[in-house]
């Protein structure tokens, strides 16, 4: 009897041991952020934090670890990662799956507004802070405008049309409608190859061209057409392709 009470006893220690409350305080993610800083936190020390909590089986540091171990333990992989696919994780319920996703999304427009702080964009570099954030996590293809006045100060930008895997549809007549609601001068329209390939195809090269033409008769510039794939882009302005 005694040594079936030992045993029970020890179980529930391992069970608290797992809990970050009673881990050593200099050790709990959130305590360690206050102390050192978020810089000396671990990308599962950061997300655990997110997560909040864990189970009985796992603590929040480990399901955060988990889902590093889905996206390959990339974190661009992980914002790629859908709210459902989170939460095929055991112990990652809507509501973490959620509060992650939430978080990347953040992440993206941080890195975006950077971009758009920027004074001018007259060339692929200028729009690449701006572009990469948009479409470089994405398992689809998309299609973007930017729209610049006649400084290249930008006016605004949005997402024109959603296509598949491997394909998506530009309507030219939108593009030049939405230019001229903005009162646009200019405008540099990019889309992505979720692929990984960032070779412009034949129908890439056609639309634009034929964008250019089609703008220029209403006195606006195509400045460039930009494919993203991943972290990688290719301009068609600077390959000589508009």
């Amino acid at each position: 009897m005694h040594a079936q009470k030992f045993c029970k006893h020890d179980d529930t220690v391992m069970g608290d041991t797992r809990s970050i409350k009673n881990w050593a305080e200099d050790e709990r993610p959130r305590e360690k952020m206050l102390q050192k800083g978020a810089a000396s936190l671990s990308d599962a020390e950061l997300i655990g934090i997110l997560i909040a909590s864990g189970n009985k089986e796992r603590s929040a540091i480990d399901l955060a670890r988990d889902m590093l171990t889905l996206a390959g333990n990339n974190l661009r992989e992980m914002g790629r990662l859908s709210i459902t696919e989170l939460q095929k994780i055991k112990g990652i319920g809507q509501t973490k799956a959620i509060t992650v996703s939430a978080a990347m999304e953040l992440g993206r427009r941080r890195q975006m507004s950077e971009g758009i702080e920027r004074v001018s964009i007259s060339q692929s570099k200028d729009a690449i802070p701006i572009i990469m954030p948009l479409l470089q996590d994405l398992n689809h293809e998309v299609f973007c405008v930017l729209y610049l006045n006649h400084a290249n100060k930008l006016l605004r930008h949005e997402i024109i049309s959603s296509g598949g895997m491997s394909a998506t549809v530009a309507d030219i007549r939108i593009i030049l409608k939405n230019s001229l609601l903005y009162n646009a001068s200019r405008i540099i329209v990019a889309h992505n190859h979720p692929s990984g390939n960032t070779r412009p195809s034949n129908a890439d090269i056609m639309l634009t061209k034929k964008l250019s033409e089609s703008a220029a008769l209403m006195d606006i510039s195509l400045l460039d057409h930009i494919i993203i794939a991943g972290e990688q882009y290719v301009s068609l302005a600077d390959e000589g392709l508009m």
